[in-house]
Formats: structure tokens, C-alpha cells, sequence
């Protein structure tokens, strides 16, 4: 499961969406001004400065990227999209740059243990982000499961429509779509002259995506999903007006460039995507997976390292799977995992089913928060069908972010394609991931930290967020949920899963496997379904160490609640342990660590 996080602002990573979809990623690329970076001798204070460029920086930052504003609930700039071309890029890169120099000159010395977390944040994201660069990862700006053609068709998701003015600002964003695709084709064929391409056969998916939004009568596009219900702020003369306008656009402009997009990618752009699944194959491709790595878990461990990691994480999740196997009545797992295929009460009987089950667990967690943190965020959850268009390639499930500044809430977006064939084992332990008490309750805390940077707020590490959701899936466990048997083993599955990517997505990127060995490793040790393991390792072979983050990030999580309780004795309280946790807003886990190592020290010399 990943974070759908799409606001589809353009980045030097190499992942447009999410997840997270985000976007990956959030992190803060570009936070850089329209000086021209010199540092000048200043009487401010150390924090009087770094205050100031903070300031300037998200300025900066919502007006390059206005999708990245909308996101945050920043309306000022909904009528416009992000430059996507190459000079685009380079320009966000030579700025940072020059930022990265005046951050560097502004001194560590009298800040605050919060300011100085702030200042160590923002020069590791603009290193990061300047060797994202440098390895041109932003030249590979698509796959089947990111890419501007499925964050686009997104956007109304994230737009507000409250007013008339909210519907014009969406039909200008409209208007500006063909040459928003054109500039991502601009940089796809510097992709295709460097060699930096995703695998073949996962560009071939890209095509029927696009064709999708291209081929679909105007009133059944998902830009037309705004058009279903004005508010009574629009008057009926309004309505009218914006309803012609939106779908005409959609007619002649939006759909002829979804179509020329399609054709670019299947007869020019996915015929020249490399033959193999590794990022190994590509042009510094040792150094990219290196990067990618250190960017989604921040550790220092090498992939031979994660690789052993997982393999003893395996073993160690098998013993206890195998003894709940035994438990109803198997003496192995290999005729547990038969009985679980091949039983058709264990699989989703309709897509109502599904969306009732997600909804289900959710409200029933909801009333427990209580019991996990001293303070329960307001922002709204809802669970809504995931959209169509992407459904085929995407996981069983993901999370959108809400935003109160924006008025919107946290979503779960329940996968509804082929509701058939998906098992119902893990579906409890997904709810609590994506949901509560995993990504909304972590999203929505951050949401409300009012006192921190807004980048700090918006900024996503993945060991900490998807670690954070992993963890969550155990806490439900420790409440007394997974209660049936079979949602406990979908649990431990789900514990194996994740266990599982630590050797199959170094596997594939480190060691040369090929995508049927990362298939076989999945049936060998689990029970999923072939649907999902089919959409697992393509999902891992186009976004390289992501699916580190869940487990690394999880283990550090228990390791530093094991160390409270043996600090703090009787004092310790999970409750105060999580809010820690939580009340940093997204850190990187070296970070997470020094912070909840200061913290026992002052706890422990409080109770001396």
C-alpha cells in the first residue's frame, strides 16, 4: 500500500505523484527565492535569518508549483499549472543551487532544537535533490503507476469547488493541459537520447491509461467529475456557462492531447524502454538505485545489508505463520497457502462488499484513538472508490492527505478492479494502514502543526510515514482486533509482505534478478493473490527502494518504543510515546531518533 499523494506538482524526483501516489513525494525540492543566492553580512540573528529564508522559500515554492499550493490549500494560484519542461527543471536545479549556498552561510548557532531539526531537513532535501538531478532521474517522468497523465485526470480531487471562481480556476488549469503534456514529452525524448527509460513492457500499460481519459464521452471524463454537483454559491447562469466551457474543453482541447500523448508513448517512447527490470541497466544505474535508497530510508546500510535483513525477517515472520497454519489444521504453509487460493469463501464477493469492510474497520478504530495518543486530530476521513483509470495497475488501497486549510479530507481510496479475485485476508490490517491508525492519523496530525515550517508539515520521508502505517497495523493487534483467524494471518502476511520487498527490491535492482525470480520469492513465501503480486514487483521495478521504506522504517519505530519502556520504567506511557512520534511532522528517521533520544533525557533526568 502506498500514499496516493497526488499533487501532481513537478519535481526533480523522479516520482510525480504520491505517492504518493508522493509524491512521493513531498520533499521540499526547490525552496529557492528570486535572489540570486549570496550570502551577504546580515545583523540578524541565526534564527531571525533562517526564519526569513524559510519565508521566502515557501513563497517561492507555492508560486513555481502551483499544484503543490493547491495541495496545501493555498488558492492564490489555482488557475495555473507548473512549468514541466526541461528548462523547467534546470532552472529549479540552478536555483537550488545558489539556495543550498545562502542555507549553508546562515549559522547553527543559537537555534532551537526545532529550528536546527528544520535547517538539517532542508539541506539534506536540496542535496538530495541536486544528485537527483545530476543522475537524471527526472528524465524517466513516467510510469504505469505515475506520470502526468494519471495526476492530471487527479487534480479535481485536489481543487476546491466552492465558488464560481473555483471552477474558472480549474478551467484555466484546463486550458493548459495540452502544452503541460507537450513540455513532459519534451522531457521523455531527452530520456529516450540518454538511455534513461523505464522497463518496456511497463511504458506498453502507459498508452491504455491515457487512451482511457482520451476515448471517454466528455460528460464521463474525470474532468468532468467537478460538473456533478455545483455548489449554491454558482448561480444556474454560472452553472450553465462553466458546464459548457469544461466540457468543450474536454472535447477539444484536454482529450486530442490525452490522444497524441498515447500515440507518442506506444509507437515512439515505449518501444525504446530498456530490457531489463533493474535500475542496474541504466547509465549510473549503481549510483541511482544508491541514492534511491538513502532518499526513501535514510540509512546508511548497503542493499547486500537490506537483502540480509529480509531474508531473516522472512524467516522469523514464517515461523509464526506457520504456527497459526497448524492452528487450523495444516502441518505446512504450502498447503495453507493452497487452501487460501483456491477457497472461494476467502475472496471479495462485489465491490460493495469491499467498500463496506474498508468502512467498517475504520469506524471501529475511530472510537479507540484515545487509548494511542493524548490528541486526536479533526480532519475528517472518508472512504471513497479509488479512481478508475488507475485501478488496474495501482495496490488494493492508498491514502490522499486531507487539508483543512483546503477543506479537505483524508481519503482511503479502496482499489475496486476485479473485486473478485482479491482476497479478503489482509483487507482489516490495509484499513488500519491507510487510515486510522496509520496515514490519516499521522497526514492530519502534521496537518495541524501549526508552530513548524509549512515545509516540515508537507514534507514526506517515507521510512517515517509508511513506516508509521506499518506500525499502526501492529497497534491494531496489541487493541485486539484481527480478531478472525484468517485477518490474523492476513496481518502477519501483510508483516511478511514487507519483509519480502527487502529482498526482492534489492533483488531486482542490486543483484540482477529478473521479475519471474521476484514472482517466484512472492509465492514461495506468501499467500497473496496473483493480481496483487503481479501489481506488487512491476510497482517495485518502476519506483526503485521505495518499498524499503514500510519494514526499515517499522523496525525503527519498535526499536525506539522499546527503548522508552526501558528508560522510563513505570513511567511510560504508549500514549505520550506515540504523540512524540507523531508531533515532529515527517522527519527522516536519524532525525526521529536524536529527537526521541533528546527527549528520554530530559525525562529521565526529570524523574531522577
Amino acid at each position: 500500500m502506498a500514499i496516493e499523494l497526488r499533487p501532481w506538482r513537478r519535481t526533480l524526483s523522479t516520482r510525480t505523484g504520491s505517492h504518493r501516489r508522493f509524491f512521493a513525494t513531498l520533499i521540499a525540492v526547490c525552496f529557492v527565492s528570486l535572489t540570486n543566492g549570496v550570502a551577504l553580512p546580515s545583523t540578524q540573528s541565526s534564527t531571525e535569518q533562517l526564519r526569513s529564508f524559510f519565508a521566502d522559500e515557501w513563497e517561492y515554492q507555492l508560486r513555481e508549483h502551483p499544484e503543490y499550493a493547491t495541495y496545501v490549500g493555498d488558492k492564490r494560484y489555482n488557475d495555473r499549472l507548473s512549468d514541466q519542461s526541461p528548462a523547467g527543471y534546470a532552472h529549479d536545479a540552478a536555483h537550488t543551487q545558489s539556495q543550498l549556498r545562502r542555507l549553508q552561510a546562515i549559522p547553527e548557532t543559537g537555534l532551537s532544537e526545532q529550528d536546527g531539526v528544520s535547517r538539517q531537513m532542508m539541506l539534506q532535501q536540496m542535496q538530495s535533490s541536486l544528485e537527483s538531478f545530476r543522475l537524471k532521474e527526472w528524465e524517466m517522468p513516467i510510469s504505469q503507476i505515475n506520470g502526468i497523465h494519471l495526476d492530471l485526470a487527479s487534480m479535481y480531487a485536489q481543487m476546491p469547488f466552492r465558488t464560481t471562481k473555483d471552477y474558472e480556476s480549474y478551467l484555466a488549469r484546463m486550458h493548459a493541459i495540452p502544452a503541460a503534456l507537450d513540455q513532459t514529452m519534451a522531457v521523455m525524448r531527452l530520456g529516450m537520447r540518454d538511455h534513461m527509460m523505464q522497463p518496456r513492457y511497463l511504458l506498453e500499460e502507459v498508452p491504455a491509461e491515457a487512451e482511457q481519459v482520451a476515448n471517454a464521452a466528455p460528460e464521463k471524463s474525470p474532468f468532468a467529475e467537478p460538473l456533478k454537483k455545483f455548489p449554491e454559491a454558482v448561480s444556474r447562469q454560472d452553472c450553465e456557462r462553466l458546464r459548457t466551457a469544461i466540457l468543450t474543453s474536454i472535447r477539444t482541447e484536454v482529450e486530442p492531447a490525452y490522444a497524441r500523448f498515447a500515440v507518442f508513448v506506444k509507437t515512439r517512447y515505449a518501444p525504446a524502454g530498456r530490457g531489463e527490470p533493474g535500475v542496474w541497466a541504466l547509465p549510473d544505474g549503481k549510483a541511482l538505485y544508491l541514492h534511491d535508497v538513502r532518499v526513501h530510508t535514510q540509512t546508511t546500510e548497503t542493499p547486500d545489508q537490506i537483502f540480509a535483513t529480509g531474508m531473516q525477517q522472512v524467516q522469523q515472520i514464517e515461523q509464526q505463520m506457520l504456527a497459526l497454519a497448524k492452528s487450523q489444521g495444516y502441518s505446512d504453509l504450502p498447503s495453507f497457502h493452497k487452501h487460501i487460493r483456491e477457497d472461494r469463501d476467502l475472496y471479495v464477493k462485489s465491490a460493495d462488499q469491499l467498500m463496506k469492510l474498508y468502512s467498517e474497520y475504520e469506524d471501529q478504530m475511530r472510537g479507540r484513538l484515545p487509548e494511542l495518543v493524548m490528541r486526536i486530530p479533526a480532519m475528517p476521513l472518508e472512504v471513497v472508490p479509488m479512481d478508475s483509470f488507475r485501478a488496474p495497475t495501482a495496490v488494493p488501497a492508498d491514502y490522499s492527505p486531507g487539508s483543512t486549510a483546503g477543506g479537505r479530507p483524508g481519503r482511503v481510496n479502496v482499489n475496486l478492479y476485479d473485486p473478485t479475485k482479491r482476497l479478503t485476508l489482509n483487507i482489516e490490517a490495509i484499513a488500519y494502514h491507510e487510515g486510522l491508525p496509520g496515514h490519516h492519523l499521522q497526514f492530519a496530525t502534521a496537518d495541524a502543526l501549526k508552530d513548524l515550517p509549512p515545509f516540515r508539515r508537507y514534507s514526506s520521508y517515507d521510512s517515517y510515514s509508511e513506516g508509521w502505517a506499518l506500525y499502526a497495523e501492529q497497534l491494531a493487534h496489541e487493541l485486539g482486533y484481527y480478531r478472525d483467524p484468517y485477518s490474523e494471518y492476513g496481518r502477519l502476511q501483510n508483516e511478511m509482505w514487507r519483509s519480502v520487498r527487502l529482498v526482492v527490491d534489492t533483488g531486482v535492482h542490486a543483484k540482477h534478478w529478473s521479475r519471474q525470480q521476484m514472482v517466484d520469492f512472492f509465492h514461495q513465501h506468501t499467500a497473496m493473490d496473483d493480481q496483487n503480486i503481479n501489481t506488487e514487483v512491476d510497482r517495485y521495478i518502476s519506483w526503485p527502494g521505495q518499498a524499503l521504506a514500510y519494514r526499515l522504517g517499522e523496525i525503527k519505530i519498535v526499536e525506539l518504543r522499546e527503548r522508552a519502556k526501558q528508560r522510563l520504567g513505570s513511567r511510560y506511557d504508549v500514549r505520550e510515546f506515540h504523540q512524540h512520534v507523531l508531533d515532529l511532522g515527517p522527519v527522516p528517521l536519524d532525525v526521529l531518533d536524536a529527537s526521541i533520544t533528546r527527549w528520554l533525557d530530559k525525562e529521565t533526568a526529570a524523574g531522577h
